[in-house]
């Protein structure tokens, strides 16, 4: 295995456990917790890094060349979500997924800039 199949392993890796930390604490802290747990900007982060994690993950495990593109929309995505999970608080676990899933999808984008979409990767 090469360096850049175990980075690309470890990314796979962190995406699916970011997606279901994601899920699992909207779906059962955040709803039972309520109030700015449930507001929807945040709960429709939350949703939308699951998604964009399970995406990433599935882009690379097919082998498709513009994996670079998704995992740099995942890098920016779990960031966003980390920051509101932080943000709100009583929320650690979702927000070491995030991070740990943003640095692997930043290593795995390379340079990819996403300035067309109003942001660019770090």
């Amino acid at each position: 295995m090469h360096k850049s199949d175990k980075q690309m392993q470890k990314c796979i890796e962190d995406c699916m456990a970011c997606a279901q930390a994601c899920y699992t604490m909207a779906m059962h802290h955040c709803l039972e917790k309520g109030g700015q747990h449930t507001e929807p900007q945040h709960f429709r982060l939350m949703m939308a890094c699951a998604d964009v994690c399970k995406t990433a993950a599935s882009v690379m495990i097919a082998g498709i060349t513009q994996h670079q593109l998704v995992c740099a929309a995942c890098a920016e995505i779990c960031k966003a979500c980390a920051e509101s999970c932080e943000r709100i608080g009583d929320m650690a676990e979702c927000v070491a997924a995030c991070q740990r899933c943003e640095a692997s999808c930043r290593k795995m984008s390379g340079k990819v800039e996403l300035a067309a979409l109003g942001t660019v990767a770090h």
